[in-house]
């Protein structure tokens, strides 16, 4: 007998996550719902979400409403009579009545009641966080806010970054997803405690700039907003290939303090980092050492 399944989500998380249960043998994915086709890149090509692509390749319905309110598609997923609705970063909150059609499980990237919201993976490596993971949980009308169903944990190393964290909080997704549906009735849903909740805001890209104060707050950044928005100065200049090096010293914000090969060493208010690549407003990134010398700038000055 297998699990009807109405799925909803849509970037490369839920794209995995469905690839999951389309080839699960105990599961049957008959009806597909994500977010409209957007502009991407400087071009604006109109292009589809990661979870359409992967559908139709199975040949599943996709239905992509800009509001789940819209007129037919609270029918649609009713006509389906899904035994489970499985919601994973689909970017929209159900309504009460869509709620009530099939027991609706969300998988989200973090520890709830920590970081319900937009960008969880993000801010467990901001805050330097020691460990992550993954809930399912029961949907309800608030903002991840439901029950919890089962988690899976994942200790960060100190030196991941958000895509292979990301990478890898996508694998135990897939896994918790197989795992919870299939054990639905053995499980006992536990409420959330909100005196530990915390939530997460979209990142923007002004959240990327930093100013060499604290050097182990600037790792973290470096290791969040991998890819988008990266770490930049002030005047533009993106920071690449980074390792810290030690968190305690004071030093001068943004001094040179040692070249090693092609990378240099630099001072912040607290700490040091080792910078591999720079690259200036509208430029190509070249080794930080490169720039350096290219504007006499010597160990003792400050780079910015």
């Amino acid at each position: 007998m297998k699990n009807k399944i109405v799925y909803m989500g849509t970037p490369h998380y839920a794209k995995e996550i469905l690839e999951a249960l389309v080839n699960a043998e105990d599961m049957d994915v008959s009806l597909v719902l994500t977010q409209p086709d957007r502009p991407v890149g400087r071009k604006k090509v109109l292009t589809p979400p990661p979870v359409k692509v992967l559908a139709e390749e199975y040949d599943i319905k996709v239905l992509q409403p800009s509001r789940l309110s819209e007129e037919g598609i609270f029918e649609a997923i009713e006509k389906e009579k899904p035994d489970f609705i499985i919601v994973a970063a689909f970017g929209q909150i159900l309504p009460k009545n869509i709620l009530d059609i099939a027991p609706c499980i969300n998988l989200h990237a973090s520890l709830l009641p920590q970081y319900r919201g937009a960008s969880p993976v993000q801010q467990s490596l901001l805050n330097g966080d020691e460990k992550t993971g993954v809930t399912s949980m029961l949907m309800e009308e608030g903002l991840d806010t439901g029950d919890i169903l089962e988690k899976i944990e994942f200790v960060i190393p100190d030196d991941m970054r958000l895509h292979a964290l990301m990478q890898q909080l996508t694998e135990d997704a897939c896994k918790l997803t197989l795992s919870t549906v299939r054990n639905f009735e053995k499980l006992i849903p536990l409420k959330q405690d909100e005196s530990q909740a915390t939530l997460c805001k979209k990142i923007k890209k002004s959240d990327g700039q930093i100013d060499f104060d604290d050097a182990q707050s600037i790792y973290n950044k470096y290791r969040a907003f991998e890819g988008w928005p990266g770490i930049f100065t002030n005047n533009g200049t993106k920071l690449d290939e980074i390792a810290l090096i030690e968190t305690q010293k004071n030093h001068k914000a943004s001094e040179l303090l040692a070249f090693e090969d092609e990378s240099i060493v630099v001072g912040c208010d607290r700490g040091a980092l080792k910078i591999g690549t720079l690259q200036p407003a509208s430029k190509k990134a070249m080794s930080a050492k490169a720039y350096c010398v290219g504007r006499g700038i010597k160990i003792g000055h400050t780079l910015f």
